[in-house]
């Protein structure tokens, strides 16, 4: 009974948006989406985003309620067992959320952990065999960081409207990721992820070995240039890679 029945829900918006006199395209004007998310909508392939219930039900003059119910209710007091469909009905629609990177069948979780010791032992040889640059620290933190978003705590979907919208910023939790000229969503959210997977990793174990290698074999050169190549290969590193790789699946 709770369960959202999409086709029920596609048939209800239609009814109340041709009750309106409206097409399917100035519908989605009203609401700055595509016209073909309310075909989804109406034929049953796809629900809105939750952040669009409230907007759509004040367009076709309905309330959530009967937005979730997909029917018009009689203006008189629920029954409790109605109130309690609603709010199966509500926990059901917000509940359906997508996976976290660390329930994907995968091995980055594993790899994730084997940088982070490989960067650890890199960074006890850097302090053993020559001083270790300030300009490291920062990357470091950076990689590991960014690296545990991606590889166990990261959204393995978007949420649909990023497929309805151009969105150019995504916000998980602490994460802040804003790329100008790149729009994310679906196509190419799974290839951001791998470029965010493999840059951390890269970072953990790449550049306590550079400055190894570096500080041992050129140290007067390393040290003058150590912070333009750390900041290189870390910021370009990552944004250059995870740009081109958007906009190929955008």
């Amino acid at each position: 009974m709770y369960d959202m029945d999409k086709t029920a829900f596609g048939a209800f918006v239609a009814q109340l948006r041709k009750e309106k006199g409206w097409t399917q395209k100035e519908l989605a004007g009203r609401l700055h989406i595509t016209d073909k998310a309310v075909s989804k909508w109406e034929t049953g392939a796809s629900i809105p985003d939750t952040a669009l219930l409230i907007p759509l039900s004040e367009l076709l003059g309905v309330t959530v309620t009967e937005l979730l119910l997909c029917r018009r209710q009689a203006p008189q007091p629920m029954e409790p067992e109605a109130v309690e469909d609603v709010v199966k009905t509500a926990i059901r629609y917000s509940d359906e959320r997508p996976g976290r990177a660390w329930q994907e069948k995968g091995r980055w979780p594993l790899w994730y952990v084997l940088a982070l010791l490989a960067g650890g032992l890199g960074l006890w040889a850097n302090w053993v065999w020559c001083q270790i640059p300030e300009a490291l620290g920062a990357p470091m933190l950076l990689g590991a960081g960014f690296g545990a978003y991606f590889c166990f705590f990261a959204r393995l979907t978007l949420p649909e409207i990023y497929d309805q919208r151009s969105i150019s910023m995504v916000l998980d939790g602490p994460l802040r990721m804003n790329v100008p000229g790149l729009t994310f969503n679906n196509r190419n959210w799974p290839h951001i992820l791998t470029v965010g997977r493999v840059w951390s990793c890269a970072v953990m174990v790449g550049l306590p070995l550079l400055s190894l290698g570096m500080g041992l074999l050129c140290p007067g050169l390393w040290e003058a240039a150590q912070l333009g190549i750390i900041l290189f290969l870390t910021l370009g590193g990552l944004f250059v890679p995870l740009y081109l790789v958007g906009k190929k699946y955008q």
